[in-house]
């Protein structure tokens, strides 16, 4: 008996740290806002499950902050013709996403764009969406 007391707890204890990594989007993003910014992309990290965005934004006072943006899973990104080179530091975006419901300067990432060459990522429902030079 006190074994499969112990092995429920540590099953339960091992579906939470599991459900902990992988984290709600509508949990930690408020889907019935938008919320627009633009600014230089500072880093891009194309890991799993998420990749996320790093971008400098000046503000209304002239002061440069940094923001956190999240993305589609990166199997779908991959599927769509998204990779790694994508984005780099030094590209100007403007982003329209769902701002965090506890973080500051975060957000879900619904649409970016980079003016500069027409490339844009549209999350919209399940299935994520680019447009690129020679892609089609």
């Amino acid at each position: 008996m006190k074994r499969r007391i112990i092995s429920i707890v540590v099953v339960v204890l091992l579906f939470g740290l599991a459900a902990r990594a992988h984290h709600s989007i509508a949990g930690v993003y408020d889907d019935s806002q938008r919320q627009t910014i633009e600014g230089v992309v500072t880093r891009v990290r194309f890991v799993n499950p998420h990749p996320s965005v790093e971008m400098a934004v000046t503000n209304g006072s002239g002061i440069a902050q940094q923001w956190r943006l999240e993305m589609d899973n990166r199997h779908e990104l991959v599927a769509i013709g998204f990779t790694v080179e994508t984005l780099k530091p030094g590209d100007r975006v403007v982003v329209t996403g769902s701002p965090a419901r506890r973080q500051a300067q975060s957000l879900y990432i619904r649409r970016l764009d980079r003016p500069s060459d027409g490339f844009w990522y549209e999350q919209i429902g399940p299935t994520p969406r680019i447009r690129a030079l020679g892609l089609r």
